[in-house]
């Protein structure tokens, strides 16, 4: 009976001394207790609102990727090419007689770009094999030789493609030319120096789509032959 009795006051001497360190702990360290609580309440929440960021950062990546097609290009000394319809017809001329394409039609994968110093870069459907896919860069008058671009299986490559007869390099030069009609009427805004072909769907549009001024921002979008289709404010 002692025995029990002794046991029973060392249990409730131990609970005692337990509670005052506590006591103590956050007597002095109440920050650490409160943020560890809070810590244990939300971790939940905390992860939901990441992973939606990580999702919505994720899929503006996708797309930005896989809307239009555009290369990298270091701007050289302005030369009006994108106004130069004999330039112009020039480079298409010289694409039409690339020997791997002798008898053959040409069909743009993606997209065009060209630059007012004078460039061009395109992708082009493989000659032989129409699951294959090559770039090709234009400066200083001469086409380069192919060269091999990776896809994804999840690349649809004829959803892609526009023949080049569809488009007319001449059809740059009125782009470019209603464009810069455009911004000179607008404060702040500069003239075009790069204009550039997106396909999707099979279908082309042109971009640049905006207009941006000092203090105004302008929409402009044109029909697949060059023309203005429309220009408003935005």
């Amino acid at each position: 009976m002692k025995k029990l009795i002794i046991l029973m006051l060392c249990s409730q001497l131990l609970f005692s001394c337990r509670q005052i360190s506590k006591s103590v702990e956050e007597t002095f360290n109440p920050n650490d207790s409160l943020t560890s609580k809070a810590a244990q309440d939300k971790p939940t929440e905390n992860q939901d609102e990441f992973y939606t960021e990580s999702q919505t950062t994720s899929s503006t990546i996708t797309e930005t990727h896989t809307s239009t097609y555009t290369e990298q290009h270091t701007e050289g000394k302005n030369i009006s090419f994108l106004t130069d319809v004999e330039q112009l017809t020039k480079a298409e001329n010289e694409l039409k007689k690339l020997p791997q394409y002798a008898g053959k039609e040409i069909f743009i994968y993606s997209g065009i770009n060209f630059y007012n110093d004078g460039g061009i870069t395109v992708m082009l459907q493989h000659p032989q094999n129409p699951k294959y896919v090559d770039s090709y860069e234009y400066k200083k008058g001469v086409w380069s030789a192919p060269k091999p671009r990776q896809l994804s299986v999840r690349d649809d490559v004829k959803s892609q493609l526009a023949p080049l007869s569809s488009v007319p390099f001449l059809n740059v030069a009125r782009v470019a030319k209603i464009y810069d009609e455009k911004a000179a009427h607008i404060e702040g805004a500069k003239p075009g120096t790069h204009i550039y072909i997106s396909i999707w769907k099979n279908q082309i549009r042109w971009f640049p789509t905006n207009i941006d001024g000092s203090r105004e921002r302008y929409i402009i979008e044109f029909n697949p032959d060059g023309t203005l289709k429309e220009f408003k404010q935005d």
